[in-house]
């Protein structure tokens, strides 16, 4: 204990040895009996603390609780902490501190007095992140320390929470999404598509389609040909893509058009699920996770996901995932080499939405390529461009508008 103590001798507690130290070397040499005396009592002082703070050695069991668990960007969270001394420490002054990354905001430091044999604490505090991610809580630190701050005994208490942030969404207006309705399932979503309840039973054309299945009174009032679907019963399903590939983006940190695809798409993914829809989240890399996702697990996907080195999307799950359904693909930076995969999945797609970032906005210069082709408009897609200054909400609004016109551009 006395050990641990000499160990943790602070600068203070080391000043005063080596003062003490050096007046009885000192006093020694000139033969000064009161010098030595007072170099005994600074040398005492350090050596008492020592003593005092090792026999107050205080054992912790420290319990951590993280409520909610997940929560958005911009939310808080409360940490309780439940501190018990299972050891034999008793007295003095405990300042114990819960260890928590930066992102999380500063941390947060108490000061126990008056601690008796057996005693117990229960303490809170919150935390906040304006940026997404998993962040571990923990561990705990505490510090002993004497009366005149000469000796101070550092523990750490092993123990951590995490706790998930997840995107930061936006509340999106209803529009007119059709397409998106297979016969795997036995439910419908909320009706937030234009049109009557007949639109319930009709899809987009496809090449390939016989004509008798063509709905012409739904294809008049939509202005494009609709056909009638047979497969029973029905399911809203919808794929939402966000490209991924870091050479599709610009910008650092939150300031990036990375972290506005991953915010729109958590907000698309958000927006469907509330209407109904069975949601599957994609990325550049290709293979979704399972048939299907909650709400709940795609967030946390979105709260870990990084950008990836692939340079082309990958359109292999398609066939499969997003076969006569609806598809939302937030994209980054589109080339020449990724209109196979774009015409691929708008082939597949029942109906095909894209929101195209002005990737080049948000590089340091600030300056947007005017110049560059609309893809995924160009291909068959119903797209609207979004800028770093543009409101994603009215950007929705206007896809919800077009009618595979090549493009649109979004004022915030």
């Amino acid at each position: 204990m006395v050990r641990d103590g000499l160990n943790s001798l602070t600068l203070r507690g080391r000043a005063f040895l080596a003062a003490g130290v050096t007046a009885v070397v000192c006093a020694v040499l000139l033969g000064q009996t009161s010098l030595a005396r007072i170099g005994v009592l600074i040398i005492a002082l350090p050596l008492l603390g020592a003593v005092l703070v090792g026999r107050r050695r205080h054992e912790l069991e420290v319990q951590r609780e993280v409520a909610p668990r997940l929560v958005t960007a911009g939310q808080s969270a409360t940490v309780r902490l439940t501190l018990a001394e299972v050891g034999r420490g008793r007295g003095g002054t405990l300042l114990v501190e819960d260890q928590i990354p930066y992102a999380l905001g500063s941390r947060t430091r108490y000061v126990l007095s008056d601690l008796g044999r057996g005693w117990r604490r229960h303490l809170s505090y919150q935390v906040r992140s304006d940026v997404r991610g998993q962040f571990e809580i923990g561990p705990l630190t505490s510090r002993s320390t004497d009366p005149f701050g000469l000796v101070e005994v550092e523990r750490l208490h092993p123990g951590t929470q995490s706790l998930t942030v997840t995107p930061r969404t936006v509340p999106l207006p209803p529009i007119g999404l059709t397409g998106g309705w297979s016969g795997s399932g036995d439910h419908r979503p909320q009706s937030f598509a234009s049109g009557n309840a007949e639109d319930v039973s009709v899809r987009e054309y496809r090449r390939g389609d016989e004509l008798r299945r063509v709905h012409w009174r739904s294809s008049a009032r939509v202005g494009e040909l609709m056909v009638r679907r047979e497969e029973q019963p029905w399911e809203a399903r919808a794929v939402v893509l966000v490209d991924t590939r870091r050479s599709a983006h610009r910008g650092r940190g939150m300031a990036s058009s990375f972290e506005a695809a991953v915010s729109a798409a958590a907000s698309v993914a958000a927006h469907l699920d509330q209407h109904g829809y069975t949601v599957q989240l994609v990325t550049s890399d290709g293979a979704p996770h399972g048939q299907s996702e909650t709400l709940t697990t795609i967030l946390e996907r979105l709260a870990l996901i990084q950008p990836t080195p692939r340079q082309r999307l990958d359109a292999a799950w398609s066939s499969d995932t997003s076969r006569g359904g609806l598809v939302i693909a937030i994209l980054g930076t589109t080339g020449q080499d990724d209109a196979p995969a774009l015409r691929r999945i708008r082939h597949d797609a029942g109906t095909a939405f894209a929101i195209e970032l002005e990737v080049e906005a948000w590089a340091p210069t600030g300056r947007s390529d005017g110049g560059r082709l609309p893809h995924a408009g160009t291909l068959g897609w119903r797209a609207v461009r979004l800028g770093p200054r543009d409101r994603l909400d009215t950007a929705w609004r206007e896809l919800g508008r077009t009618r595979h016109r090549s493009h649109s551009g979004v004022s915030g």
